[in-house]
């Protein structure tokens, strides 16, 4: 049955009516709501705002490196400190690192650019800061749903957005409701803000309906691996920061390393692949497991215990591809907007200060009397931040790497380094691209077949065995939530021209070419795998997968990450 057939069977839907609703809670729509609350406090008044999540509790879906700039916390929460906020471990030193194949030349310290410099910032798990969030958030008033996606945007009858409607549970893999359903409820607002993260499921409809891309830049993203280690006391070196550039990338294909020492005798690790490479036989898994065994990387966690793993798509195209921020009746904000620093690899505190921003413009609004219309103030108000003038400093960051790691090294070197010795504070120039990255693929015969080593068990794993400790479930008796426009692309182009690369750049074991009787390939989607990544809806050169929302609480249930 279609949605419209559920409705007309078993509709209406309950509504609930919000000042706003919240779609996402990431620290980006933690921050909106709970400075929203804080400004309806000052003046004595009362803000309803409802944050619908769709993990089972604030935190267990998100996924970051993280080194943290405590900046927008700072604003949000003055005396964090004091709050007990899970920033424990500050940064006690940084290594930039250019790797070959078992070589290693480390930067000096006085000739690292200021983008990677980390002093005064904290190691953390970003998916602990984002449950300590929550409950700072219900502590002001703010309800929060876990376990609910938004599934549908309502619209008012003049385009504006009305609100959101959740997903029908119980509904069966024929698409039939069985014994457990229950249809989806609709939460109504004067404005709804959109929180999803990269590549969000309803915020890419709200950018495509109301053209908010239109004369940007091309989005562009990076698929982040990571996995949690506990190490011997004798290699941990708390508050430690590496980053890697060079092998095991080519020179023509973005990625580099990340490893953070945690206190606690925990190592976060992690390999960021730009998805705009053009060899469809890589693998970034598999790109990221081989890192581990250089020299550089194998000493800090060898004899150590893989405890976590994830994987997750980087909004990274920086201010030259952000959307227009608002349209008639809600906003983006965070890494659904792209509001990450891609030159830092930092986007926490930018997701902190957009939520802000965000919510001290409708608050604004709201205390006028006014609804559904457009709140130009936010990006007013962002565009003279220090979140502003961070991202313009930074804007040709992903721009230089496009044309080659060797430009890209260079011109971040002469940027960030180099013109504020100089004492010019922000590049003089702008650069721009027209390229998508899933337009960025060539065609199988083109390029060589990457032979990638078998995993040990030990330091590198396959996917299976990653997926597993992500703690991914999803009930069996759904409709898959990767849906495909047209099912004969992935074996007639897909297989044919690109050699399959759904099968290699899903980091979950998600896409798998398997025969039929007859000897003909078709594609098996297993969904139960899915960490929500959202790569696939990024990378797949015909644009033909769709990421739509599972039920609410599937997916990863990520612990310390």
């Amino acid at each position: 049955m279609t949605n419209e057939e559920i409705l007309a069977q078993f509709g209406p839907r309950e509504a609930m009516e919000y000042d706003v609703v919240v779609v996402g809670g990431g620290p980006g729509g933690l921050s909106t709501a709970i400075r929203l609350k804080q400004l309806a406090a000052e003046k004595g008044q009362d803000v309803s705002v409802v944050v619908l999540e769709k993990g089972g509790e604030p935190g267990a879906h998100i996924l970051s490196g993280a080194v943290m700039d405590p900046i927008a916390l700072t604003e949000l929460f003055p005396k964090w400190k004091d709050m007990d906020a899970p920033l424990h471990q500050p940064v006690t030193g940084d290594d930039v690192l250019f790797l070959s194949k078992t070589g290693v030349k480390r930067t000096p310290n006085f000739l690292v650019p200021d983008n990677f410099h980390n002093e005064g910032c904290y190691v953390i798990s970003l998916g602990v800061l984002t449950k300590w969030l929550g409950e700072q958030a219900e502590a002001l008033g703010v309800e929060i749903f876990p376990g609910f996606t938004a599934a549908e945007v309502l619209y008012n009858e003049d385009g504006s957005v009305k609100g959101v409607a959740t997903g029908n549970l119980g509904i069966g893999k024929d698409s039939q409701p069985h014994g457990g359903f229950q249809l989806g409820m609709e939460l109504h607002a004067k404005y709804t803000v959109f929180a999803e993260g990269a590549r969000g499921h309803l915020g890419k409809q709200i950018i495509a309906k109301y053209k908010l891309d239109e004369g940007r830049d091309p989005q562009s993203y990076a698929l982040g691996i990571k996995e949690l280690w506990e190490v011997p006391a004798a290699q941990a070196q708390p508050g430690r920061v590496v980053h890697t550039a060079g092998w095991p990338m080519d020179n023509s294909t973005y990625g580099g390393g990340f490893l953070y020492h945690l206190e606690g005798n925990k190592v976060t690790l992690g390999f960021v692949t730009g998805l705009d490479y053009q060899n469809p036989y890589l693998s970034p898994f598999e790109e990221m497991q081989r890192w581990k065994t250089h020299p550089a990387i194998r000493k800090h966690i060898e004899g150590g215990k893989r405890i976590g793993y994830g994987a997750r798509a980087i909004t990274a195209g920086g201010l030259l591809s952000l959307p227009k921020l608002v349209f008639p009746g809600g906003a983006l904000v965070g890494c659904e907007a792209g509001t990450l620093n891609a030159s830092r690899i930092k986007g926490s505190h930018a997701a902190i200060k957009s939520g802000m921003l965000a919510a001290e413009a409708l608050y604004g609004a709201l205390a006028s009397g006014r609804a559904h219309d457009e709140v130009n103030a936010y990006p007013v108000n962002f565009a003279q931040s220090w979140l502003y003038d961070e991202l313009h400093k930074s804007r040709n960051f992903k721009q230089w790497f496009k044309k080659g790691n060797l430009v890209g090294a260079i011109m971040t070197g002469i940027e960030n380094w180099f013109l504020p010795k100089i004492g010019i504070k922000t590049p003089p120039w702008t650069i721009h691209r027209k390229e998508a990255d899933h337009t960025r693929l060539k065609p199988a015969a083109e390029c060589a077949p990457i032979t990638y080593p078998k995993p040990d068990g030990k330091l590198t794993f396959d996917r299976l065995s990653s997926v597993f400790i992500s703690n991914t479930n999803h009930a069996e008796d759904q409709p898959a939530h990767l849906t495909l426009k047209d099912a004969s692309v992935p074996v007639s182009i897909n297989l044919a021209k690109y050699a399959g690369p759904e099968s290699r750049y899903c980091p979950a074991g998600v896409y798998e070419f398997v025969q039929n009787e007859d000897k003909s390939e078709r594609l098996q989607i297993n969904a139960q795998n899915c960490v929500h990544c959202k790569t696939c809806d990024i990378k797949d050169p015909l644009q033909n997968i769709v990421w739509v929302t599972p039920e609410g609480g599937g997916g990863p249930n990520y612990t310390n990450m």
